[in-house]
């Protein structure tokens, strides 16, 4: 029945998390929480296959099973396959039994097309990238403590002291729910990206931050340190794909410290 003329049983009853988390962000150990919980999984799941019997090991087994499946076929579908083509080879004299005649002119090889190898890869969150490791980045250096109120007793914001992109349309929160500020003077909008195989360096747009090897959260927040990937507007190189429609953007790998240069320099992942 409405109370207080409101129906409260029609309203959603689990949201107060997830807008918590909007208005405050995630406690400081979140990621790291949730990273340890995944990798005891492995053994209270172990544990739990050990103990159980009866129906309820049969579907566990069961739903064990199709994970393992869809594991499996995620894999596959990032390996080469063998492709056939035929040789330019010259065709020798004299007569051939049949059976040999289509093995003789066809040659495998292992081919895929850059497009699907691009997508694939961005499915799998995967890249080929010139920098394998990068040095783990504290929290302490990440984030300066930023205090608040009328006698600067709280101490819940935090100022990002790295080199940040926020994007076009972007507007800064209430400064009531800003838990992460970051500096005008360290958003950047371009960067230096060196193509590898033309040898040349362009000045190019930024669209995104696709991925920063030290945490998620750094991620979302768009911060750029030496090893992230970004995503590029390449679309005055010129880059085309087979069929002919032109390449809008590509990923580059950060190579530098910005915050410490004053400027972004990548390379492009070809």
């Amino acid at each position: 029945a409405p109370v207080n003329g409101v129906n409260w049983i029609k309203m959603p009853q689990g949201d107060y998390i997830t807008l918590h988390r909007r208005r405050y962000g995630y406690r400081f150990d979140f990621f790291e929480r949730a990273r340890k919980k995944e990798a005891r999984m492995a053994h209270k799941r172990s544990a739990f296959a050990q103990k159980v019997h009866g129906l309820r090991a049969k579907l566990h087994q069961k739903a064990r099973h199709a994970e393992k499946v869809a594991m499996k076929r995620k894999i596959d579908m990032h390996q080469q396959r063998l492709n056939k083509h035929a040789t330019t080879d010259e065709v020798k004299k004299g007569a051939m039994p049949t059976y040999l005649l289509d093995r003789e002119q066809t040659a495998r090889a292992k081919v895929l097309s850059n497009t699907i190898k691009q997508k694939r890869k961005e499915r799998a969150g995967k890249w080929e990238v010139p920098l394998n490791k990068v040095r783990p980045i504290s929290e302490a250096e990440m984030f300066s403590v930023m205090r608040t109120g009328k006698r600067k007793k709280k101490q819940w914001k935090r100022v990002v002291n790295k080199v940040t992109f926020v994007g076009e349309g972007f507007t800064r929160k209430p400064p009531k729910y800003e838990r992460f500020i970051r500096p005008a003077g360290l958003r950047f909008k371009k960067a230096h990206v060196t193509h590898p195989e033309l040898k040349a360096t362009f000045y190019l747009d930024i669209l995104s931050v696709q991925k920063n090897p030290q945490s998620p959260l750094y991620t979302s927040l768009g911060v750029i340190t030496k090893g992230t990937v970004i995503e590029v507007n390449v679309s005055d190189l010129g880059l085309v794909t087979p069929s002919g429609k032109v390449v809008w953007g590509k990923y580059a790998q950060v190579m530098n410290n910005p915050e410490n240069d004053g400027v972004i320099n990548a390379v492009l992942l070809v």
